[in-house]
């Protein structure tokens, strides 16, 4: 009888040895990293991206999920992105696929490593895939809070718990804005950066906190980088291996001849010269205000639908309006009627009052306006001022 509950107890403990070891092995046949790569050159790909690689160590099957995908050929795909009713979703693909689109672009991508346990390993495959679900895998888009980076740290905030210590006290303070993180990834596009300048107002210009900095891939990377999981045994670096999976030099960037800078002093030089000689002639040569302010006021219309009609929190509060003003299209049938209006000096007055506002919001810091609007500023102040002090007392010729 002995010899048998020996037996038995063996059998029953060989067991557990053998389920444990089938449990531990399962756990450990994920291996699961963060995709880093590097901007590319449409304005979509800019900052860079995010992604999770999961590798299947005992079947080999090597997967990518990312949270940065977005079809163009959604309907009115241009009216949901300015309105901040675009949904991006995630998508899974090979890893061979994943590294052959970046290879051909060549964009930069590094890899880390990430030092899980067992079951957070198995928890975060789990978690990506009940997300990818077809009912779960959609998502609305947010550039600065909920993108393909943020994303990517929820889940592994989600996973980890409290256990995830990210050290952000040990990171050398930026202090920098949205706005100035921003024009660090597109200063070599100036139209794209003129235009995101343009559409998004004041609260850009708050400085970014290191959470919020990870909006952006590579801050994200770095943030990662120091972050450590504790109260799991003894406390580890999140990232245990790191390497450079594609590495392609820095491309030569350049403003390009054709650029906001170089253009609107152009601008500002044609005005400048046309008002000397205005003021010579005693002519005020309005067919250039005439398409000058209505440009301005058509910007102006967009600006506040932005304003007004969008989703996005950071198109609200946008002092550019200041000076692309909706009502300077107010001035076209002024300035083209045959009796001088008692409204139009009264309204040049205010629009004078409103590009001064614009550059006084800009010294004291309330909001930043793109560097090439200053001859621009200066334009709006020559010609509202010229035009209040002289419209009364010229004929109004069109050339």
């Amino acid at each position: 009888m002995k010899l048998k509950k020996k037996f038995f107890f063996y059998l029953i403990l060989g067991c557990l040895f053998v389920f444990v070891g089938n449990l531990q092995g399962i756990a450990q046949q994920y291996r699961v990293s963060l995709l880093t790569c590097d901007p590319g050159e449409e304005i979509y790909s800019s900052f860079g991206h995010s992604a999770i690689r999961v590798v299947n160590l005992e079947t080999g099957r090597d997967q990518v999920y990312n949270y940065g995908t977005f079809d163009f050929r959604a309907p009115n795909f241009v009216l949901k992105f300015a309105g901040g009713r675009l949904d991006y979703f995630l998508s899974v693909s090979t890893f061979d696929r994943f590294l052959a689109e970046y290879n051909y672009f060549q964009r930069s991508m590094r890899e880390m490593e990430f030092d899980l346990n067992q079951q957070q390993k198995v928890a975060l495959v789990e978690f990506l895939e009940i997300n990818y679900l077809p009912q779960n895998r959609s998502y609305r888009y947010d550039f600065f809070y909920d993108n393909c980076a943020t994303r990517i740290r929820d889940v592994i905030e989600t996973i980890v718990g409290d256990q995830l210590i990210w050290n952000d006290e040990n990171q050398e303070p930026i202090e920098k804005t949205f706005r100035q993180l921003i024009d660090e990834k597109v200063f070599y596009m100036p139209w794209s950066d003129l235009g995101i300048d343009l559409a998004l107002g004041s609260r850009l210009d708050v400085d970014a906190t290191p959470r919020e900095e990870q909006f952006l891939p590579d801050y994200m990377e770095q943030a990662f980088s120091r972050a450590e999981i504790q109260g799991d045994g003894p406390t580890r670096p999140l990232v245990k291996n790191e390497r450079v999976i594609l590495d392609f030099a820095p491309k030569e960037n350049s403003l390009g001849l054709f650029n906001p800078y170089l253009l609107f002093w152009i601008i500002a030089i044609i005005f400048t010269a046309t008002t000397f000689i205005g003021f010579r002639k005693k002519r005020l040569f309005i067919g250039f205000d005439l398409v000058f302010f209505g440009i301005l006021g058509i910007l102006g219309l967009v600006i506040s639908l932005l304003w007004i009609g969008s989703d996005i929190p950071s198109t609200k509060w946008n002092w550019n309006i200041l000076w692309a003003f909706p009502g300077h299209l107010a001035l076209i049938p002024g300035l083209l009627s045959k009796s001088l209006k008692p409204w139009l000096r009264n309204y040049l007055l205010t629009a004078l009052v409103l590009a001064d506002a614009a550059v006084v919001f800009w010294i004291l810091g309330w909001q930043s306006f793109h560097p090439s609007l200053i001859p621009i500023m200066l334009v709006i102040i020559l010609r509202t001022n010229y035009l209040y002090y002289n419209v009364a007392r010229y004929k109004i010729p069109l050339v």
